[in-house]
């Protein structure tokens, strides 16, 4: 009897046993992902300030959202920098990576400097950045020795402002989709281009031929990657603009962290986040549907 019981157990124990090592994880994602953003969605549907308890008032916040002005001019930055910034870091760090995977002398250091924007932190970045975008500052220094009276104003026009801010994210950004291209030009034959050299595919051609194809599926990874982190761009806007001027530079990420920490205005803040979570979501199930395809 006990010798079956024993044989029952077994499969069980084999079952349950790897969900006990998760387990302690699963805790963790509960209680600091899970559990808060139920909490957001719930707020999402109240009225709540800090100064009152949570008020169900249903859809409310919902048909605020729709006639807000700011949070459409917002949305419509957001997507202004999706479209400006994606394109960008999908070719840039593919051409980048390239250059930097030949077999040259002292290679690795040209390597390091496209990676050292990688490693500093935004702050410090954006700072810097700030600086040189300043009426007297470098970048305006530089267009009056080519004859440039008036500087441009990089951060107070409205006609500048994001794409200063956008600028400073593909300069981020390079070095490290750089990486992501390095690893998968590395995983590709040198026999395949011997081979396409011998047809007469040489040079530029080559890349266009091989390369491009090969590199399809890391394009793609980059690609909803850097869509992702564009959609939820904040360190630059908050250092570096803070919104302005006239809300040229606001993105939905600041906005909710606006309407939060600023105003007060918790339950809004997260009908804006739900907002930003199903814009987000949308995007990564694209991926899910375009790499079953590919596959």
């Amino acid at each position: 009897m006990q010798n079956l019981l024993r044989k029952d157990w077994l499969p069980l124990q084999r079952r349950f046993t790897p969900y006990l090592f998760l387990l302690p994880a699963l805790l963790v994602l509960g209680l600091t992902v899970f559990w808060p953003a139920l909490q957001a969605f719930y707020l999402s549907f109240t009225r709540y300030d800090l100064s009152q308890s949570p008020e169900w008032v249903g859809l409310a916040n919902f048909q605020r959202l729709w006639n807000d002005r700011v949070f459409w001019k917002t949305l419509g930055n957001t997507l202004l920098y999706l479209i400006g910034v994606v394109p960008i870091l999908v070719i840039a760090p593919l051409l980048i990576a390239i250059l930097v995977n030949r077999k040259l002398r002292g290679i690795n250091w040209f390597r390091a400097a496209f990676y050292t924007p990688v490693v500093i932190s935004m702050v410090v970045a954006g700072i810097a950045w700030k600086w040189l975008y300043a009426e007297n500052g470098l970048l305006n220094q530089l267009l009056a020795q080519f004859g440039f009276k008036t500087g441009i104003p990089w951060l107070t026009s409205p006609n500048w402002a994001i794409y200063s801010v956008m600028a400073v994210t593909i300069w981020k950004g390079l070095g490290y989709y750089m990486v992501v291209y390095l690893a998968g030009l590395q995983s590709i034959p040198d026999e395949l281009y011997e081979a396409a050299a011998m047809d007469g595919s040489d040079g530029i051609r080559k890349h266009w031929d091989i390369t491009v194809p090969l590199m399809k599926p890391y394009m793609f990874l980059v690609a909803v990657i850097s869509a992702i982190s564009a959609t939820k761009v904040f360190e630059e806007v908050y250092i570096m603009t803070q919104g302005g001027p006239r809300n040229s530079s606001k993105t939905v990420v600041y906005y909710l962290y606006e309407q939060a920490f600023q105003n007060l205005e918790i339950s809004y803040a997260c009908t804006i986040g739900l907002v930003l979570f199903l814009v987000i979501l949308a995007l990564s199930i694209l991926r899910i549907v375009i790499s079953h395809e590919r596959v």
